[in-house]
């Protein structure tokens, strides 16, 4: 895995000063579209058949993304299949993502909760935890019921762990010591 990440740095981040001189959200649209049917076993199969020439899969990804694709877009994605890495393709769009929310200044967050989030506990949280990390957050909720209570936010490599599985751990470290 670390692997594919090295080889997608490189195309996420040419891409992506590219992309930051015009629509970034269009970029960013088309290359999930493109990341989505590259992640296909049976395209990338097709792919790497011998007798599959560059063009033919070219032609098969632009039709299978559905989307009208941008001059730069189609050249990026001739460059990624002539060099064999289709593959790579969703490991650049994850870190094309990367790139942009921080270009934005946002950073994503995944909330484990022990129960589901309505809309406006989501908003409130978000607020104190926009505060705690000093950025603004895209928040991605995932229920958890082994947490018992409370949530665990990860931002980045920081941790904020304020479950009721995390308190009841501290405790019985502090009884066991």
């Amino acid at each position: 895995m670390a692997e594919l990440a090295t080889i997608a740095r490189p195309y996420a981040e040419a891409l992506f000063q590219v992309a930051v001189k015009g629509d970034l959200n269009g970029w960013q649209t088309q290359l999930d579209a493109l990341a989505l049917v590259a992640g296909d076993e049976g395209l990338r199969q097709f792919a790497a058949h011998p007798k599959t020439s560059a063009g033919q899969v070219f032609d098969l990804v632009v039709e299978a993304a559905k989307l009208p694709l941008a001059d730069g877009m189609r050249n990026f994605l001739r460059t990624v299949i002539e060099n064999g890495r289709l593959d790579a393709l969703p490991a650049v769009a994850a870190q094309f993502h990367t790139l942009a929310s921080q270009a934005q200044g946002v950073a994503d967050a995944v909330v484990e909760s022990a129960f589901p989030m309505d809309a406006a506990q989501l908003a409130e949280l978000s607020a104190v935890l926009e505060k705690r990390f000093g950025r603004k957050l895209k928040p991605e909720v995932k229920v958890e019921p082994s947490l018992i209570g409370g949530v665990r936010v990860t931002v980045g490599d920081e941790v904020l762990d304020t479950s009721v599985r995390a308190r009841l751990e501290r405790m019985k470290t502090q009884l066991t010591a």
